[in-house]
């Protein structure tokens, strides 16, 4: 059996479906046990990932966890899987997380989960995603609006990754040989800029979209009213300062999974009915 963090979240549903179509059992971290929107046959189970010691009805019997980093207690996440005796743990992290300034918030939380997994006595790999896909959703409200989309960070190139290719990749880690010690970037195909994103939505859409560049104090007042000051210091710092570069194309995904990853215009598709 497999537990899978974040089961609800844009990664953890896909490595929970992943997992579950290749017929494994997997147990899934929620809230609450009601929770819906589980793939068929993956068992909900409740844990505070912020308590370890709260995780061993969760972690009884697993062979393997998928874990979100950030958590108040890291080692001792880590200590309580491995005293389930779970044999491997898949981290999923950052590009960031192999800068060496720490002065970062969001670099120091995804190395700091890094170092854990790293200092346990699991077999670990680790996923290094770029950005994903899945945050086009953001443009929403501004679609229901009208038809203008402005975003923050227009001259920056991303190789965004659609979270199911993670999903993939975090199954096969799992559930193959060959993957333990390995630090994974993933990327999607593309090295696109935002414009280009809402181009290929606007087709997608039969929509006459267009896209407005965002400056940047009009950008960080937005966000700082729903994100910690620290958390989007560290996004100007990244895309601004130019601190993190995520717009070279990766043939991990393909490398792995023996597949290339989803396109944009892919995942906008099957996306479509969410901006509708």
């Amino acid at each position: 059996m497999i537990l899978v963090t974040g089961a609800t979240g844009n990664v953890g549903s896909e490595v929970a479906a992943n997992l579950a179509g290749k017929g494994r059992p997997v147990r899934a971290l929620v809230r609450d046990t009601d929770e819906q929107g589980l793939p068929a046959g993956v068992e909900p189970v409740v844990g505070d990932l912020n308590r370890p010691e709260t995780m061993r009805a969760a972690l009884d019997g697993a062979e393997g966890v998928f874990v979100l980093p950030g958590y108040a207690d890291m080692p001792g996440l880590m200590r309580e899987i491995e005293r389930a005796g779970a044999r491997k743990v898949v981290q999923l992290s950052g590009g960031s997380a192999g800068n060496s300034d720490l002065s970062n918030a969001v670099t120091r939380m995804m190395a700091e989960s890094e170092t854990a997994a790293r200092e346990s006595g699991l077999a670990w790999t680790i996923l290094r995603p770029a950005s994903f896909t899945a945050n086009a959703l953001r443009w929403l409200p501004q679609l229901q609006a009208g038809d203008v989309v402005r975003a923050p960070f227009a001259t920056v190139r991303n190789t965004s990754i659609d979270p199911y290719d993670v999903g993939a990749v975090a199954a096969v880690s799992l559930t193959e040989e060959g993957h333990d010690g390995e630090v994974y970037t993933l990327t999607g195909p593309d090295s696109m800029l935002p414009e280009e994103q809402v181009a290929i939505l606007a087709d997608v859409l039969g929509r006459a979209l267009r896209f407005e560049a965002q400056p940047d104090d009009e950008a960080r007042e937005e966000m700082l009213k729903t994100t910690p000051a620290q958390y989007v210091d560290a996004f100007f710092d990244f895309y601004v300062t130019g601190s993190l570069d995520e717009s070279q194309v990766r043939p991990t995904v393909q490398t792995v999974t023996g597949r290339p990853p989803r396109t944009f215009r892919q995942w906008a598709t099957a996306h479509a009915e969410a901006f509708r």
